[in-house]
């Protein structure tokens, strides 16, 4: 197994001190129809976020935390997605937690909550499943770094073949990081979903705002380990600035031992799937004596001769390879005084990012949706990927550069018109949109070069026919047959060979082609 890059980081103490500053982001209270407060901060309604699903009261009684008493509930359709829809900063880093409390909203013949899958932009992040902590009464979150690459970020819920009842969603953040953080990620390529973010020693509650500046949440780690190690406090540890931002209280306690025997943990408790890993430990010590210890995770080195010092340190691998159990030991080295500590530690799972439809063809089938009078209910969110997921009546291409090729409604009963903006989208092979109530005037597509079969029969589209269809050399079949269509056939669509043109059922001036 080859060794991944690692780095080592001192804290600095001339780095900017901690704040209780809320975080900069959005908080959405879902299905909530007004906003809430809530240990200080302001939670939005969804409802300028989202234009699917329904509000609805979770009937377990006496839920104490406001933002788990309402979930927006989206129907159960396979393969369709649900998205919100969120503004954020082009280039930032953004820590997204989604949280879920079942709650019963699916009703008495439903009791067990829902598995279904969530998605940012075209990634799906992971699958949700919260049969577990539904069962003890307990909310779940997932959380994940992304990178926005757009003005606009997407979350969406949908449903896979394992959603036995409605999928629902309970409260959901948008928190910009800093630069410093997990900077060693290429966020163009990869996101961090996480896995594990624990404390060791602490037996507190959850660690977070306003002891984490960006609100991450720190658990106590309270399982037990294979030496009987005391649980000291950590005092007078100089680490009130550093470069990641932990928080301060983190090192207030550690999981160790001043004799000088190794230390074995179990961590994270889960089982891994096989995959690569980011991992950060965390380290600090005031004591007299030297703390100096190596680490390896299953048995491979991970640091050598690791000096635990007051004003802290942080080692971490950015794609680590893992699978399965995973142990992390702590040696003392041969000229170490004291047994070896670990204060926190947090692992991401490294995710490969699932592509992106062309922004051009975004920007255009946005503008088609705006024209529509009831466009389908699933074209939020990314057009094309997840492949599984992709908009009703789009297919699209492969490869690094994902268009659309094929617009395909046919009888969805669409009304409205079609927006010029779709001569935009200079991929398209095929648009087929018969059996509709469009109106309006066939767009110019004098950029649609690839365009082969233009199918707008059965509408009620009006005014002439574009002579740009002409222009287009690769078009081979024309159907715009029972519109309500007037003026002449432009001449250079007559005759021309091997284009199968069929005009019968308007009010044109020239004879119908067959």
């Amino acid at each position: 197994m080859p060794i991944p890059f690692l780095l080592l980081f001192f804290f600095l103490f001339f780095s900017p001190s901690q704040t209780t500053t809320p975080p900069k982001g959005f908080l959405i209270d879902c299905g909530a129809l007004s906003g809430t407060q809530f240990e200080g901060r302001v939670w939005l309604p969804d409802s300028d976020f989202v234009s699917t699903g329904i509000p609805k009261n979770v009937t377990t009684p006496s839920v104490i935390i406001p933002t788990l008493q309402t979930v927006r509930s989206f129907p159960r359709l396979l393969n369709k997605k649900n998205c919100y829809n969120v503004p954020v900063y082009r280039g930032a880093k953004y820590m997204i937690r989604s949280t879920y409390f079942y709650g019963g909203v699916n009703g008495p013949d439903h009791p067990f909550p829902p598995v279904f899958d969530q998605i940012i932009d075209g990634t799906i992040w992971s699958v949700v499943n919260t049969t577990i902590d539904y069962a003890n009464g307990n909310s779940t979150f997932y959380e994940a770094v992304f990178l926005a690459q757009s003005k606009f970020m997407t979350f969406c819920i949908a449903s896979n073949i394992y959603t036995l009842s409605d999928p629902f969603l309970s409260a959901l953040e948008f928190i910009i990081l800093g630069d410093s953080l997990y900077n060693t990620t290429d966020f163009t390529r990869f996101g961090l979903t996480l896995v594990a973010r624990n404390t060791f020693g602490y037996s507190g509650p959850s660690i977070r705002y306003p002891d984490d500046h960006f609100d991450r949440i720190w658990e106590p780690f309270g399982k037990s380990i294979s030496n009987n190690f005391t649980k000291p406090i950590t005092a007078n540890v100089s680490v009130s600035g550093f470069w990641n931002l932990p928080p301060l209280k983190l090192f207030e306690t550690h999981l160790g031992s001043d004799q000088l025997e190794s230390l074995e943990l179990r961590w994270p408790t889960p089982s891994l799937p096989t995959s690569k890993y980011y991992t950060a430990l965390y380290f600090a010590d005031n004591a007299a004596f030297s703390r100096i210890f190596n680490i390896s995770v299953n048995g491979i080195t991970y640091y050598r001769n690791l000096n635990a010092i007051p004003s802290g340190v942080v080692v971490f691998s950015n794609q680590w390879p893992l699978s399965g159990p995973t142990t992390i030991t702590l040696t003392p080295s041969t000229t170490s005084s004291l047994g070896p500590l670990i204060n926190a530690a947090e692992i991401f799972e490294v995710l490969s990012l699932g592509g992106r439809t062309s922004t051009r063809d975004v920007i255009a089938l946005e503008k088609v949706k705006e024209s529509f009078r009831n466009p389908p209910l699933d074209w939020n969110g990314d057009p094309c990927v997840p492949r599984q997921y992709s908009w009703s009546g789009i297919t699209c291409s492969d490869g690094p550069r994902i268009r659309v090729v094929t617009l395909n409604l046919t009888s969805m009963q669409i009304s409205g018109s079609l927006s010029p903006f779709v001569d935009n989208m200079t991929a398209l092979i095929n648009i087929w949109l018969r059996n509709n109530s469009l109106s309006g005037h066939i767009p110019n597509l004098n950029s649609l070069r690839m365009l082969e079969t233009l199918h707008l029969e059965d509408n009620q589209f009006s005014g002439e026919i574009p002579s740009s269809l002409g222009n287009i050399s690769s078009l081979n079949e024309v159907f715009l047959q029972n519109n309500n269509l007037t003026g002449q056939i432009p001449a250079n669509l007559i005759g021309k060979p091997k284009l199968n043109l069929r005009t019968h059922g308007n009010n044109l001036l020239s004879p119908s082609a067959p």
